[in-house]
């Protein structure tokens, strides 16, 4: 609103100075155009004399002429000579009186107009012009002198007219704006208040009408809050679950140490080992939940796929990798997440394969996901067992060290972002095959 004010002062000021100037400048003219066909009748009707003298073959026509001191005078003396009323080549106006005219240097031919203060309390607007009469080599300075009184008194009218009607057309343009200001924020508030409804009244949605304008910051609205409570109903869930995975390893610790069981010992390393476990899965979900509400994220698939063969490499050297598939591919997850997700299926494929994994990126480009293909050649996994493998601690091969959480942690991250985890068996290699559908960048 303050600069909306601004601006209209701004405007309204230079738009009035330009009118003012615009209609001065008219009046003038106006003013002068009489003056000049007062001069031209007054030069039409002079004639020189045998004596030298010029008179008029017939008066002016405005009788101001002939009354002292009326504010409209005319004056004819040589060009260039010192203008007296007692020099007989002078002929001034009856209404001059006893004054003369003190003139500013002119050019022949041309009409000169200008402004003289030479009577006091009496601003004269002066036209002036040389011009040479018949029979005669003399050249004359022809003059009309009117007061500005009638000019000014229009001038300042005009002003007057201009000041009001700005002054009422900026205060009516303020108004407007507050107006338009207070209407134009009306949906707003009543977005507060239901806003201050939803913090206060427990409402979880904001579903008063309101006009078309806010309709998308509503929906955004709604839909944060949607996103709010998705959140916190899997914080809850999260911790819940968490506590019901530690509740049996504590109350096996808590009864050993009770009856004073001689594996003590061995049964808190145990326990601790599981909630170890456990912890570890939830803090993996806590973070990519996280980080999933940061933004979105843009992970190139080729460069994490190399990075974990890299590590995994050092871990089973003699197991044959091979990625293959886009190089450009781009998911929409953060970078650690996708190294974690990848990490434990392609350490998996080392451990529990024959000695060599495929890994083939974006394996169907024309799906709305990117697909990540992991092969191995080992035993696979019956198709009966494809489904409780994903559960928490769940292993097959107990021979091989392991959390049993790999599955579980790849289910749980990729679900969050969005994405979808499927076993089968590799038709190429003859063991397990993972599909991993993540969603595009």
């Amino acid at each position: 609103m303050a600069i909306s004010a601004i601006w209209i002062v701004v405007l309204l000021l230079g738009g009035g100075l330009a009118l003012d100037r615009t209609l001065t400048n008219l009046v003038e003219s106006n003013f002068d155009t009489q003056l000049n066909n007062n001069l031209n009748a007054l030069i039409a009707s002079a004639e020189v004399q045998p004596g030298g003298q010029v008179w008029l073959m017939r008066p002016m026509g405005d009788q101001r002429f002939l009354e002292p001191n009326s504010g409209l005078y005319y004056q004819i003396s040589p060009s260039g000579e010192p203008v007296t009323l007692d020099s007989d080549s002078v002929n001034p106006s009856r209404s001059l009186w006893v004054q003369a005219l003190d003139l500013r240097p002119s050019a022949k031919d041309e009409v000169v107009n200008y402004d003289s203060m030479q009577f006091k309390e009496e601003p004269l607007r002066i036209a002036q012009r040389d011009a040479v009469l018949p029979r005669s080599d003399t050249l004359w300075t022809f003059v009309i002198a009117s007061s500005r009184e009638d000019i000014d008194e229009q001038i300042d009218r005009i002003r007057r007219i201009l000041v009001i009607s700005f002054v009422i057309l900026g205060l009516g343009l303020m108004v407007l704006v507050l107006l338009q200001s207070y209407v134009g924020l009306r949906p707003l508030r009543r977005i507060r208040t239901a806003i201050q409804n939803i913090r206060t009244a427990g409402s979880n949605r904001v579903t008063a009408p309101l006009p078309l304008e806010v309709q998308p910051l509503v929906q955004e609205l709604n839909m944060l809050l949607e996103h709010s409570e998705r959140q916190a109903e899997e914080a809850r869930t999260h911790a819940g679950n968490l506590a019901h995975a530690l509740k049996t390893p504590l109350t096996v610790v808590n009864n050993a140490a009770t009856a004073h069981a001689p594996d003590l010992a061995d049964t808190v390393i145990r326990e601790a080992r599981t909630m170890r476990r456990h912890v570890d899965h939830h803090l993996a979900r806590a973070r990519a939940v996280g980080r999933r509400a940061v933004g979105h994220a843009q992970t190139p698939v080729r460069d994490s796929a190399e990075a974990v063969r890299r590590a995994v490499e050092r871990l089973y050297p003699d197991v044959r990798f091979d990625i293959d598939g886009s190089h450009e591919a781009k998911v929409a997850i953060e970078r650690q997440d996708l190294d974690e997700i990848l990490g434990n299926l392609i350490e998996n494929a080392a451990k529990y394969g024959g000695g060599s994994v495929f890994v083939t990126i974006d394996a169907e480009p024309e799906d709305s996901r990117c697909v990540i293909w992991i092969e191995d050649d080992g035993m696979g996994i019956p198709e009966e067992k494809r489904i409780e493998i994903f559960d928490r601690g769940a292993r097959l091969d107990t021979g091989k060290p392991g959390t049993g959480l790999g599955l579980a942690i790849v289910r749980d991250v990729g679900e969050i972002y969005g994405g979808a985890v499927e076993l089968a068996e590799s038709e190429d290699l003859g063991g397990l095959l993972v599909r991993l559908a993540l969603p595009r960048a």
